[in-house]
């Protein structure tokens, strides 16, 4: 009696609304590292983006922790919090891990997706194409990468799918300013029109091949961000 009587106490409790604030601040600040506005280095400053985002620091502490666990954060000795800095390297490997999982993932999903799946993956891609269109890169760029986790979710696998969520939010910087020039853009909307037909056909090594050619545009994309340091 007592375990009922608890379970109708528990059944009552007022939702914890905190828990949507902190992912909407690391949303916010997940934007600002995408578009550069948090530059690669830069001290995290408390006060300065709580007063900007209109929160306290408790909220913007959890959505650091968010941030270090997708590894786009990092806490330095005697520094704090700051916008974790990828050489060249850990984007190759990053990439390359990324193609393999996608590869793999992108058979699968060509196998084991239902219908609902690929109507859902193939309205992203038209959503994607009209902010393509209107130059609205930010927008594109979420789409894009939803496009990517969509693919892989449809394999069924769950551990892929947890691996390819943790590390594609890595990189995401990079990837986004991959396709600043119009001719590097262009390009991945077109792999991106191929990656859609090849998995409304089902035809699962058209699929992966075009995954593995896009991971490696996208390393050549970005490769030039790293000219500075050789």
């Amino acid at each position: 009696m007592d375990t009922d009587r608890s379970a109708d106490d528990l059944a009552v409790l007022p939702p914890i609304t905190r828990r949507t604030l902190h992912a909407e601040v690391a949303s916010r600040m997940r934007d600002l590292i995408i578009e550069g506005r948090l530059t690669p280095g830069a001290r995290i400053n408390e006060g300065l983006i709580g007063a900007q985002l209109g929160v306290s620091r408790t909220p913007l502490r959890e959505a650091i922790k968010t941030l270090v666990s997708e590894g786009l954060v990092e806490i330095v000795p005697a520094k704090g919090a700051m916008v974790r800095v990828f050489s060249e390297e850990d984007v190759a490997q990053t990439l390359e891990a990324l193609k393999i999982i996608e590869q793999n993932a992108g058979r699968l999903a060509c196998q084991r997706a239902s219908a609902a799946d690929l109507a859902r993956i193939q309205a992203l891609h038209e959503q994607m194409l009209v902010m393509y269109e209107n130059r609205q890169r930010l927008d594109y760029f979420k789409l894009n990468q939803a496009i990517h986790s969509a693919i892989v979710a449809a394999s069924g696998n769950a551990i892929l799918a947890e691996l390819h969520t943790t590390l594609q939010a890595r990189i995401k910087r990079a990837r986004f300013v991959g396709n600043g020039e119009p001719e590097k853009w262009a390009g991945a909307v077109a792999e991106h029109i191929e990656m859609a037909q090849a998995l409304a056909r089902r035809d699962d090594e058209a699929l992966a091949e075009v995954l593995g050619r896009h991971m490696d545009a996208s390393f050549a994309r970005v490769r030039y961000l790293f000219s500075a340091e050789r």
